[in-house]
């Protein structure tokens, strides 16, 4: 299943990798907090929220890194472009949030 070579299959992996990065640095920082609260804080300071996407994105490079190393080129290029789309989107809580 995971050797498969498709875009869809590399924008699904690419948008879910980093919800569990996510989660991951919540259970690592903000473990005392419960979700809903982690959230919260989250929201009241969004310069915290574009550092946190910038991390939860590094499990994007990590699956990226597999496939492209194994030459899934199809499933690499999706999971590129969903990092693209994150990036887009931190930079604009950057920007403008």
């Amino acid at each position: 299943m995971f050797n498969k070579d498709n875009l869809k299959f590399g924008l699904i992996l690419g948008i879910i990798a980093p919800v569990f990065g996510l989660l991951f640095y919540y259970f690592w920082q903000f473990r005392l907090f419960t979700l809903k609260e982690f959230f919260q804080v989250l929201n009241m300071q969004k310069s915290l929220l574009s550092g946190i996407i910038s991390i939860a994105l590094i499990a994007n490079a990590l699956i990226f890194t597999y496939y492209i190393n194994k030459h899934i080129d199809q499933t690499a290029k999706g999971i590129f472009i969903a990092t693209c789309f994150y990036a887009l989107i931190t930079l604009g809580f950057k920007w403008f949030g």
